[in-house]
């Protein structure tokens, strides 16, 4: 079994063999909070100007992101796309999704002027990347493609979630004011 660090640098690689063990891995569940959590800290301390309440709040908005990802992604890779071989439940995906989301570790160089910019650029592409493997090893799927489609329906939703949130929670300080 491989340590939290060689779990995070294998996902970030791509390599489907450490997603099919975290999947398979019940135990895991307190390293990929940990890689959630590790992710946070560093785009935090990337947008440091913010403050540490910012920081803070990005590590708890960054967890329930992570949750609502996970469920909106299961229920879309196993209700929609699902195969006769797709078989994961609910912590498998869990698990997987939070290792993938290790190259966010990169989003600390925010705090550089321009190289920020572009690092965090490279993140986000890199971890959509490490999403569609953990998606295509978590549901067994055979198809990459199918893996890409559940990731942007998932992606939609996601968005659709967080505008609609978003607007209840403007609007809903806007009426009071």
């Amino acid at each position: 079994m491989a340590s939290l660090m060689e779990r995070a640098i294998g996902a970030a690689k791509l390599d489907p063999a450490i997603y099919e063990e975290v999947e398979h891995d019940p135990s895991a569940m307190g390293q990929a909070v940990t890689v959630v959590v590790v992710v946070a800290l560093a785009a935090g301390i990337g947008a440091a100007t913010n403050g540490i309440g910012a920081i803070v709040l990005g590590v708890v908005l960054s967890l329930v992101g992570w949750c609502l990802w996970a469920a909106i992604t299961w229920i879309v890779g196993t209700r929609l796309f699902g195969t006769p071989q797709t078989e994961a439940d609910f912590g498998q995906l869990f698990r997987t999704l939070g290792f993938a989301a290790s190259p966010g570790v990169l989003q600390i160089f925010g705090i550089i002027p321009v190289i920020g910019m572009i690092v965090g650029l490279a993140s986000a592409i890199w971890q959509l990347a490490t999403m569609v493997v953990a998606v295509r090893q978590a549901l067994d799927y055979d198809s990459t493609g199918r893996a890409i489609a559940v990731c942007l329906v998932g992606f939609i939703v996601y968005m659709a979630l967080i505008i609609v949130v978003g607007t209840m929670i403007g609007g809903g300080v806007s009426a009071v004011s």
